[in-house]
Formats: structure tokens, sequence, C-alpha cells
């Protein structure tokens, strides 16, 4: 389960109270923040992007985050990655707290713990779609285990593909050549950002797919950030932002039901 904490919420917005250990993590936390807060300026330019945001993501559970365009999403997804630094509060993997790393730690953390999906496939062209996968492992000097390396080849239906280049491949099976490369060091957590963005929607389904199922079949945890109801409804949960912070939350989500939820924020936005 995904529990997050909203400290100024609305009476009107139902979510569930952030639970003990998202404040002191114990074993099933893949990931966990706590009165996380970005501000981008100062004086007149200044932005609250994440407005202390607590919440902890379950291992072996699918989340994905959404909200409208500006409300912190992507931002979100930066600083409990390890990607953007934050202005305060706290961001762990597991029990890692990130602020006591320095930047070649923070940097093997991101390496060996974490997977990571976009919309840009990130790609090299040179490399085959098998030179890819193991690449950000190739770099840290490790082999891959073998037996684990097929199983998510298999899983992502690339087997018969890995000898290609990445201008041989279809939109679709180079982001499946992205979701094994983020699956095969076996992180701890795996961070999408709208990683369907870039794909049809067959494709799409294709890969947010892969994705539940590396969830269900694999033990993987993954949040993933999409303004797309359909997306949404491939996780087991669903947790919403509104300027910068945690509004709302929905287990066993539905495209419908997503969509109405959105609804309901659009129609309160405009309310006040």
């Amino acid at each position: 389960m995904c529990t997050l904490l909203h400290p100024k919420r609305s009476p009107s917005v139902t979510a569930e109270p952030l639970a003990p250990h998202a404040l002191h993590p114990t074993p099933g936390i893949a990931a966990a923040t706590t009165d996380l807060s970005k501000v981008h300026g100062s004086g007149d330019t200044r932005v609250v992007a994440l407005d202390r945001v607590s919440i902890a993501f379950r291992e072996g559970e699918f989340t994905a985050i959404m909200g409208p365009s500006g409300c912190g999403k992507s931002t979100l997804m930066h600083c409990a990655a390890g990607l953007d630094p934050v202005s305060s509060g706290s961001v762990r993997i597991g029990t890692t707290e990130l602020s006591t790393l320095d930047e070649r730690q923070l940097t093997e953390l991101r390496r060996d713990r974490i997977g990571f999906i976009f919309q840009a496939f990130n790609l090299l062209p040179t490399l085959t779609a098998l030179e890819n996968i193991t690449l950000p492992m190739d770099i840290a000097g490790r082999k891959p285990d073998r037996q684990w390396l097929d199983r998510v080849v298999s899983m992502v239906g690339l087997s018969e593909r890995l000898g290609h280049r990445p201008g041989q491949l279809s939109g679709g099976q180079q982001q499946r050549v992205a979701v094994a490369r983020a699956l095969v060091s076996r992180p701890a957590i795996i961070f999408g950002d709208e990683p369907t963005g870039n794909l049809d929607s067959r494709a799409g389904t294709e890969v947010l797919g892969f994705l539940r199922d590396s969830v269900r079949e694999l033990g993987q945890t993954v949040v993933m950030v999409t303004h797309d109801p359909v997306a949404a409804g491939f996780a087991d949960r669903v947790v919403f932002l509104s300027d910068g912070r945690l509004v709302d939350e929905m287990a066993h989500p539905s495209p419908d039901r997503v969509l109405d939820r959105l609804k309901e924020f659009d129609t309160r936005a405009r309310a006040s």
C-alpha cells in the first residue's frame, strides 16, 4: 500500500493518514518521503513545487502519481529518486537517507538500487537491444544474472530481437528495451515518468502490461507519473497531487474512476 499524509487537505477530501512506517522505515518500504518540500526561486519569484509531502511506497506494488499540469508530479518523482535535491524534508530508499550520501554514493545508489524509465527511450543507437539492456551493469563492471536476464527478456517479449539496434525496432519495442534495462539489475524500485507518453495506444498498453507483470510476477516496485487515466488503471493505487500537495488516493483504480476523480478536482479548482 502507498500511504500519504496531506497536512492541509480540505475536509471534503478523504485520504488515509501516514502510516508509522513512513516516519520510521521498516522492511517492506521501497521508498518514502517525510515533509518533503521543493522550492524554486525566492521573493516575488518563489514557487513552491512540493509542499510538505509525506508518502511511502510499499515493495511489490505499482503506484501511479496523477494531477493537473504543474502540480508537482514529476518533481516528486525526481526528488524521491535522488535526481533533484530537496529544499527540506527527508527522502529514503529503503532505510537509506539520501541526505547522508555524498555525490559518489548517491550516484552508486541510483545505479544499483533504482531503475528509470522515461518518455525518451534513451537507448544508444550503436548498441544492440541486449547491449542496451545490460549497459548500466557493464558500466558498473558487473555481470548480469543470466537466468534473471533471460526471464526479464522473455517477459517483455524481446527474445527474438536482442541482436537488433534501436533503429531496427518499433517505438514500443524500444520502450520494452528500456523496461528490461530498468529491471535487469533488480533495483529496489523503478520510477517511470510518462513512460508511454511517446507511444501509440497499442504499444503503450503492452508496456504498461509489462510493468504490471513485473510487479505481479517478479515482485518489482514501480512508481509511475502519468496524466492518462487508462495508464493509471494498470496500477494498484493512484495518488493525486494538486498545487504541490498530496490530496487524495485511490486503491484498485479503473480508468473511469480515475477520470471521475480528476473531474472532481477540476470542478473544485474552478469553484475556488
